[in-house]
């Protein structure tokens, strides 16, 4: 880099002492520092600095552009810091970055764990549901808070959810002078201190976590009867093959576990339903699963509710299927994309026949029998048959 005016430095709670000597030149040649008021503090910066704007808004620091400047960030700037905004917004020539040691890094340094098998998580400005899809029996978790209260009602949410036996650290002012480590469980947690807790640790204990194959137990989601049923949902998400970073457009969506399912595999889903009931439904069910961040609903109907959204890699249409539908969503996505599509009613089975027929792919009809009472005896009780088109564009 030839002379980058901007440099984001990560400080740990050692301040000025902790930073490289790179760090240092760059910090006393900017002309102003931007950090928290803690990070300006450790630093010492004196009247150059200026504290971020609440909410944090990085174009603030661009207002600076040509003119020696430093952003303080704590320890790593790219693990739930400041660098990666800025960057974003810059030319590779305009900055450069001096991280320090991550809070993710310390605590695995204190507590003896490998960093790469930790979960790491930032709760500081999320719901704790995001650790819904982590917590397993044994997995270790790292989580960054708000304070001290907000690790008193971490400890609470996980006593609810039958987490309490997990043991429980929090870890304050890491790498600093007044650095403390303590260890809790989480059922006998009930402190809520002032301080500015850095993280809580916890090493999960508890009932079984959820599964990582397809095709959830229905009791978990919240629905009215429109539900993707789970050896149904089972076979259709095997159709789509979710995979991280992939998105998905899930058209009448009804309780949305397939966009749940989804999004627990690491994609993004826009859950598309008609009604409001439903719709209410799958909101509450992405709340649930920790996934609001990650599943999008409009209310709506298809086409139309689709003409504003970008095209996704996988489609799945669970009900009202018509040409007009098929031939909207189909001028709309791009080749490769994987359509499933699920029929019920006879209308619907011969429109999947005829596009089967014109586009390829596989079809198949399934029909599943479950036991149950028939006077002193069981007998088998026959659900819906369901036809199965799946294909790619």
């Amino acid at each position: 880099m030839a002379d980058p005016w901007l440099t984001i430095i990560g400080v740990g709670e050692d301040g000025l002492a902790g930073l490289s000597e790179a760090s240092r030149k760059a910090l006393a040649k900017a002309e102003t520092v931007f950090g928290g008021e803690r990070h300006l503090a450790l630093a010492d910066v004196g009247g150059r600095g200026r504290p971020w704007p609440v909410p944090f808004d990085a174009d603030i620091v661009l207002s600076c552009r040509g003119r020696p400047t430093a952003v303080l960030a704590s320890g790593d700037p790219f693990w739930y810091g400041a660098g990666a905004g800025l960057a974003e917004k810059l030319d590779a020539s305009e900055w450069i970055a001096h991280p320090a040691p991550s809070t993710f890094s310390l605590v695995a340094a204190r507590l003896g764990w490998r960093l790469e098998a930790m979960t790491c998580l930032g709760l500081h400005a999320a719901p704790f549901e995001r650790l819904v899809p982590h917590l397993a029996r044994g997995a270790r978790i790292v989580c960054l808070v708000r304070d001290g209260k907000a690790a008193g009602d971490l400890a609470r949410w996980l006593r609810e959810r039958g987490w309490g036996a997990s043991a429980f650290w929090t870890l304050a002012a890491l790498g600093g002078p007044h650095e403390r480590v303590r260890e809790y469980r989480a059922e006998s947690y009930t402190r809520a201190d002032a301080e500015k807790l850095v993280a809580v640790a916890l090493e999960a204990r508890g009932a079984d976590g959820l599964s990582r194959s397809s095709g959830l137990p229905d009791v978990l989601f919240a629905h009215d009867g429109q539900i993707t049923k789970r050896p149904v949902r089972a076979l259709a998400l095997s159709a789509l093959w979710p995979c991280p970073g992939m998105s998905l457009w899930d058209i009448g969506a009804g309780s949305g576990s397939i966009s749940v399912e989804w999004a627990l595999c690491g994609g993004t889903a826009i859950a598309v339903e008609g009604r409001d009931d439903r719709a209410a439904n799958i909101r509450s069910n992405a709340e649930a699963f920790g996934l609001a961040h990650r599943i999008t609903v409009i209310t709506g109907k298809a086409p139309e509710a689709l003409a504003a959204l970008e095209a996704p890699d996988a489609v799945f249409i669970g009900g009202g299927l018509d040409i007009a539908m098929f031939d909207a969503v189909w001028s709309r996505v791009a080749p490769g994309t994987r359509l499933v599509a699920h029929a019920v009613t006879l209308e619907t089975e011969a429109l999947l026949g005829e596009l089967h027929q014109q586009h390829g792919g596989e079809l198949m009809r399934v029909e599943i029998a479950h036991a149950g009472p028939l006077g002193r005896y069981r007998s088998w009780e026959a659900s819906r048959p369901v036809v199965q088109w799946s294909t790619a564009r």
